[in-house]
């Protein structure tokens, strides 16, 4: 029974991802808006440092601070 309910839960997660997909499709669009004004462009390290890098620091240091900061009972 197990296999067949990991099974139903696969098919929704892919049909959920697969309908996401087809309705972001917009958001490809080349054609700009009226009154769209983009920034400049990221370079590869700025992008992977802002979406890769700061959330791993982030993540870092607020386990860091949690470990430090707690109060329960050392064993």
């Amino acid at each position: 029974m197990d296999k067949k309910n990991a099974m139903r839960a696969g098919a929704v997660a892919a049909g959920t991802t697969l309908m996401m997909l087809l309705m972001s499709s917009p958001a490809l669009a080349l054609t700009r808006d009226a009154g769209d004004d983009p920034g400049p462009g990221l370079s590869a390290m700025e992008t992977v440092g802002w979406f890769v890098l700061l959330p791993i620091a982030l993540f870092v240091v607020i386990a860091g601070l949690v470990m430090v900061l707690d109060k329960s009972k050392k064993a």
